[in-house]
């Protein structure tokens, strides 16, 4: 599944939409072989659509010039997409309002910065000829 769908990755980035055999073969496997973040992306998108064949759903048509990405091919890439990202966001929606005062106490204590052991007063650097211990 992950190949059709970098298939039509390729094909939807493609300036026409369009790109001969060779051109989808050379884009798909600099994908393929990239690393591991393209392949997480790409098995994320199959979960959506375990039973994808892109040929006879007509998202991708043949020819002798090469491969084309149709508009309902456009069309399913997006919406996959959208449904993908739509599962990765937060259980709770950002406009909601928080539930209690002390949950956002505890959210700013958490941000705030890991300074908090350093003491207070001007910051005091060791010079050349200092050394490394410390003097009572």
């Amino acid at each position: 599944m992950s190949f059709q769908l970098t298939v039509l990755k390729v094909l939807a980035g493609q300036p026409a939409g369009r790109a001969s055999v060779a051109e989808v073969r050379h884009a798909v496997e600099i994908l393929m072989n990239s690393g591991k973040d393209w392949t997480d992306r790409m098995k994320r998108l199959a979960e959506h659509a375990p039973d994808l064949n892109i040929f006879s759903a007509k998202f991708v048509v043949r020819d002798a010039e090469g491969w084309e990405i149709t508009e309902e091919g456009r069309q399913f890439l997006a919406a996959l997409q959208t449904a993908v990202a739509v599962r990765r966001s937060p259980l709770r929606p950002v406009e909601d309002p928080p539930t209690s005062e002390p949950a956002v106490r505890n959210a700013l204590k958490l941000s705030d910065s890991p300074r908090g052991h350093r003491r207070n007063g001007p910051r005091r650097r060791r010079g050349k000829g200092r050394s490394n211990r410390r003097t009572a």
